[in-house]
């Protein structure tokens, strides 16, 4: 159970999020919705500890994220799995390498430095990139890849730290259509197969309403809307989005079926 507590991140008199409270059982896959500049990336950004709170507390399974230091910091972000808008890929590396390092927390810092990976990380990399059919793209520099593919293996990268959640800031922002389907679809099987929480910032409500089984709206920092899909009306959309509202109510592709099939991967295959 991931809780938060009244969290508040300022910068100077502004305050970027302001005292949020909400809880997520495991499993769940939780869209966070509002227009441009509601807070949602600060939030998921203090989930992972990339930005300190100003003010209260994130909890998971009684533990407490905001006390984190050092090492139990580095290992709290392998469990709650950062994926972003610009993939953050390293690409003059090869795709395999670039998954690898979402390994970074569990083996010795020299392996990494050196390439030096034992043949089990790999193996663990190469079934995630299958998963997206990206395996044969593995010797494949990263900064060749199209949108959709890096974006596909970040989310290879994300899934081999073996994490409790995936945080996932505006992952199909700059993607076209297709693209946008396939990443959504696969962030949807990740979600249902593994059993791994996803909570998903979105700035689309129908992919919002589609993909995911509980919405969280923001505005100004605070949030407003916090329940089901189809309790979301499209006035209360319409309020939540203010002027964006026609740009953002647009129609939604069809998603695969949560029941699709993928072959079970690494120790999460029993989460």
């Amino acid at each position: 159970m991931l809780v938060v507590e009244g969290l508040t991140c300022r910068f100077g008199t502004k305050a970027a999020v302001d005292d949020a409270s909400f809880s997520i059982s495991p499993g769940g896959f939780v869209g966070v919705i509002g227009r441009s500049g509601a807070g949602k990336s600060t939030l998921l950004r203090m989930i992972n500890r990339l930005a300190e709170p100003s003010e209260g507390r994130i909890l998971f399974d009684g533990l407490d994220v905001t006390a984190l230091r050092g090492k139990q910091l580095r290992q709290w972000r392998a469990r709650s799995a950062m994926i972003f808008q610009q993939f953050n890929l390293v690409g003059r590396l090869d795709v395999l390498t670039n998954v690898l390092m979402g390994r970074l927390a569990e083996i010795p810092s020299w392996r990494s430095l050196t390439q030096l990976w034992p043949d089990e990380e790999k193996a663990l990399a190469m079934s995630a990139l299958e998963q997206f059919d990206m395996a044969s793209l593995a010797a494949q520099r990263a900064d060749q890849l199209s949108g959709g593919q890096q974006q596909r293996v970040a989310i290879a990268r994300a899934l081999v730290q073996e994490p409790d959640i995936i945080l996932a800031d505006e992952p199909i922002a700059s993607l076209d259509p297709r693209n946008t389907r396939i990443v959504m679809d696969a962030l949807l099987r990740i979600n249902k197969h593994f059993g791994i929480t996803v909570i998903c910032n979105l700035h689309s409500l129908d992919l919002a309403r589609t993909y995911c089984d509980r919405l969280i709206g923001m505005a100004s920092g605070r949030v407003v809307f916090d329940g089901a899909p189809a309790m979301l009306t499209d006035h209360i959309a319409r309020e939540l989005y203010d002027l964006e509202a026609n740009e953002v109510m647009g129609t939604a592709p069809t998603h695969a079926s949560a029941d699709s099939t993928i072959p079970a991967f690494g120790t999460a295959a029993a989460a």
